[in-house]
């Protein structure tokens, strides 16, 4: 996680622009949806392809399954394939913590997480990596499984009243409702919003959003797809214009106005799985076979599949026939 953190921020110090990426396509198909997320950095080129079928849940498969293609930026020759959920789940937390380091407290040590599920696990090893976290308060629905993330992660279980004591607060949730009520921030906290990527599923409330400094990734990515900020834009309880951008807030060009709690509104974008899975690429490529590289995030590392699989393309020169074409895949 903590390599994770590292790759994303110093992409952003090395002048990658969010607002430069494309947009996510998202394909309807019978029983759902299929999203693609391509991006380009450095000297990689990468896509996502990530299935969202609703209906496999209630026959005990995950609702979203995804792979990463990781390619190289010269060349295009294709180098890896990761497990995109696994992924998603270590940039989405790491994004978060780096926000969440240039907004935070120096010695926020208080955090109520939302949630149960894998985002909510790895947000609290993420946040653990970038402040003295000691007081973890977990508020889910589910009686049985919050406690059990409550004996996993070291937290105790509570409401979402505990907002109004906390320095940070996750929100890590497929709820369509505001989890909690603005009023209740204390001005110093910091919110980190990552549960839906879609415009009308908000976990904040309008008065969070106009009590606190909004940073997103992206300025065109948050007003297209974040809840969050769309309906409080259509509320009259946020001014687009004061939309601060990831980029800037880790370069220092931001100026954030003190007495006032802080919001990081994520939708994930595919930057963050490339620079992710380039740095994991080259810290485990070695020989070239197909294995299972030892980059299990703590954090989710007892949830099923959610080890980062990188298995490494064979060399396509290698197999190429003698007019310079590569042979036909079988």
């Amino acid at each position: 996680m903590e390599a994770a953190i590292g790759a994303l921020r110093a992409s952003l110090l090395g002048g990658l622009d969010p607002e430069a990426g494309p947009p996510r396509s998202v394909l309807p198909v019978q029983q759902g949806q299929l999203p693609l997320m391509p991006a380009e950095w450095d000297s990689y080129l990468g896509v996502k392809v990530v299935t969202v079928a609703p209906g496999d849940a209630a026959h005990g498969r995950r609702r979203i399954q995804g792979n990463y293609l990781l390619l190289d930026g010269e060349t295009l020759t294709p180098l890896a394939l990761l497990d995109g959920n696994a992924l998603t789940s270590v940039h989405t937390a790491a994004v978060s913590a780096v926000a969440a380091d240039a907004l935070a407290e120096p010695d926020a040590g208080r955090l109520v997480v939302f949630g149960t599920g894998p985002q909510a696990h790895a947000h609290v090893e993420a946040l653990r990596c970038v402040r003295p976290v000691g007081d973890v308060v977990v508020v889910g629905r589910d009686a049985e499984r919050t406690r059990a993330f409550a004996k996993d992660v070291g937290a105790r279980v509570g409401g979402a009243d505990d907002v109004a004591r906390a320095d940070l607060v996750a929100c890590c949730t497929t709820a369509r409702a505001t989890l909690f009520d603005g009023w209740l921030l204390p001005a110093t906290a910091t919110v980190v919003a990552v549960g839906s990527h879609e415009p009308d599923a908000p976990e904040v409330d309008d008065t969070s959003v106009r009590r606190c400094t909004v940073v997103v990734e992206s300025a065109s990515a948050a007003l297209r797809e974040a809840g969050d900020v769309v309906l409080a834009v259509q509320a009259g309880a946020l001014d687009p214009g004061t939309l601060v951008g990831l980029a800037d807030l880790v370069q220092g060009k931001a100026q954030l106005p003190p007495g006032q709690p802080r919001l990081f509104k994520s939708v994930g974008m595919a930057w963050q799985d490339l620079v992710v899975a380039a740095a994991h690429y080259e810290a485990h490529d070695g020989d070239g076979r197909p294995r299972t590289v030892s980059a299990r995030s703590r954090a989710v590392a007892h949830q099923p599949g959610t080890s980062i699989r990188c298995v490494p393309m064979t060399d396509s020169s290698r197999s190429a026939s003698s007019d310079g074409e590569p042979d036909a895949a079988v």
